[in-house]
């Protein structure tokens, strides 16, 4: 039994899971920190779970967080936020919306947002006396200019989201009060307020900083920008005029300051959290997961390790020889090991084997479309050969060599450690099959930059679920155009599954759309699925709270999924 959709057109969990954001490269999943005595979580995996720390809240301090990357801009529009970026930027701006505990969208910038009947238009209300870092107030007009002269605007990054999910305009009703436009229904809509596109900023000091607004992000987070040294550190301030207070009253945030600082080698990261370089650090990797733990076991160190709906895959661009043959990625499928990519990454014990989209735990999941995942659970050689070989001798195959000769690929990776021996466990795996695997390293920019521009035959890539089933199998299916349609695979069947998706509040009705749409999946096979992502956030025990983060009325929110680092409730224990 599935719970009746809620007012707003979902069920309960129904528009749970967060970004669907161009994510990078890894293969990683994971539950969450529970502040007991030995520091670690009490979970059931795969799990999810805010944690709200007792005790009485410090105010004064500052905390250093090591981060996995450098971030190019904090610029709504121009900004391409993954999970180091997202932490910085949730300290900075407010979403507009965030996913509960529960997974349930909830408006936290936003008092409210509400739909029409169609679902073709959506009324945010804005909270009163909300000011930017810079003394200007929050209102819809503000709100509206971002739209047309930032967002909405030649040469955004976010225009194409916005233009996915049918947006075509803003039109101010009060002062705070704002309508965004669709051009149809789109039942998934408040999804992509989650993001950059729901962070209000300050226009009035983007135009004033002109080609360098960018690196001098003005919002009205818990934090306002003081200095960015870019590859060293970036530091935010306490804002002192900052529109929450705590359950007791109290004003947020209870820090005096936070210093961010890019730290890529997940070595250097957790040597740094060991030293005391660093107060608190995330990590995607198993290996460095499985020490944050035992640090935290040890004593003075707690891990907040979670599950959300992020997996490691191979995606295939589908319109290149040989993978543009099903039969060929079939045989991919069926010749994978699950649990071999688990080891080889250190993720076993960590993580579940995925099949689809969504983890176990998602109200989206389906055992129908598991059960149905070629491969699952457990590989079978024999038949990926018998397809190979089909293919081989097939005197029309699609990359134009001669019957007989044997398929070759080139299967692109980044030159990090763990996803090398990955892709030679891909390239054995695959070569049992009779498929000869040329592995290519590529820097983890040009990878991205690579399949955007469909350069690409196979890569390995990072797949995240965290959000609403419309948006994320949208951007992943809908147009070939799509920058985020990364395999240029398309299919009838999926475009109507996708229609219902996006007009239908029904949850049943989109559960069967979801299950429809793997089961397509599953008979094409644009990517294959190796295994969940486990993220943790380790930190020194004296920093309190990072994941018992609050909505306003003092529901809790989601705490750390995908490493992501909220500080507007954390505190130094001194």
């Amino acid at each position: 039994m599935h719970p009746a959709p809620s007012p707003a057109g979902r069920r309960a969990p129904a528009l749970a899971r967060l970004l669907a954001l161009l994510a990078t490269i890894a293969l990683v999943a994971v539950a969450c920190g529970n502040g007991a005595d030995d520091g670690v979580a009490d979970i059931d995996r795969p799990g999810t779970g805010p944690v709200r720390d007792g005790g009485d809240p410090v105010y004064g301090g500052t905390i250093t967080v090591g981060l996995e990357a450098e971030t190019n801009s904090f610029l709504p529009g121009e900004a391409s936020l993954a999970i180091s970026g997202s932490t910085i930027a949730h300290a900075i701006y407010d979403p507009l919306v965030i996913l509960d505990g529960e997974g349930e969208i909830r408006p936290y910038l936003a008092e409210s947002i509400e739909p029409n009947d169609e679902l073709d238009r959506w009324t945010v209300r804005l909270r009163d006396g909300v000011t930017f870092h810079d003394g200007t107030p929050l209102t819809a007009q503000v709100q509206a200019e971002a739209f047309d002269e930032y967002l909405f605007v030649e040469g955004s990054n976010v225009q194409g989201t916005l233009l996915t999910n049918g947006v075509t305009g803003v039109e101010v009703i009060d002062e705070l009060t704002y309508t965004y436009v669709l051009s149809g229904p789109n039942a998934a809509f408040p999804d992509i307020l989650r993001g950059i596109i729901g962070m209000p900023f300050s226009v009035e000091a983007a135009r004033a900083a002109g080609d360098d607004a960018g690196a001098n992000p003005v919002g009205t987070g818990p934090f306002a920008f003081e200095s960015w040294q870019r590859d060293s550190q970036l530091v935010v301030v306490r804002n002192e005029d900052y529109w929450r207070s705590d359950e007791s009253g109290n004003p947020l945030p209870y820090l005096d300051s936070v210093v961010f600082r890019p730290i890529p080698d997940e070595e250097t990261r957790l040597a740094a959290l060991a030293t005391g370089d660093v107060d608190v650090m995330h990590s995607l990797r198993g290996s460095f997961i499985k020490q944050v733990e035992e640090m935290a076991e040890a004593g003075g160190y707690v891990s907040y390790l979670m599950t959300s709906n992020e997996a490691g895959v191979s995606i295939m661009n589908t319109t290149v020889p040989p993978v543009d043959d099903r039969r060929i990625r079939l045989a991919m499928a069926w010749a994978g090991d699950h649990e071999s990519v688990a080891r080889v990454l250190g993720d076993d014990g960590l993580v579940p084997e995925t099949t689809q989209w969504f983890s176990p735990d998602s109200p989206w999941y389906s055992e129908r479309v598991a059960e149905a995942y070629p491969g699952y659970p457990e590989r079978d050689v024999e038949r990926a050969r018998e397809l190979v070989e089909d293919y081989v001798n097939d005197p029309d195959r699609s990359d134009g060599r001669p019957a007989g000769s044997p398929v070759e690929i080139e299967y692109n990776c980044p030159p990090d450690p763990s996803l090398i021996e990955v892709a030679q466990l891909v390239q054995a795996l695959w070569g049992e099959a009779g498929i000869e695997v040329r592995l290519n390293q590529v820097e983890q920019a040009a990878h991205i930059q690579n399949a955007i521009a469909g350069d690409y035959m196979v890569n390995c890539w990072r797949q995240s679920g965290e959000s609403d089933p419309f948006t994320l199998l949208n951007g992943a299916h809908g147009a070939v155009d799509n920058p985020t349609n990364f395999t240029n695979f398309v299919h009838p069947d999926i475009d109507e599954a996708l229609e219902v998706l996006r007009t239908s509040a029904d949850f049943d009705e989109r559960f069967a759309a979801v299950e429809q749409i793997h089961m397509v999946l599953n008979e094409e096979m644009p990517y294959t699925w190796g295994v969940g992502t486990p993220t943790t956030v380790g930190a020194h025990d004296r920093v309190r709270n990072l994941a018992g983060w609050t909505f306003p009325d003092g529901t809790l929110g989601r705490g750390t999924p995908q490493g992501l680092i909220r500080v507007v409730e954390a505190w130094l224990d001194r």
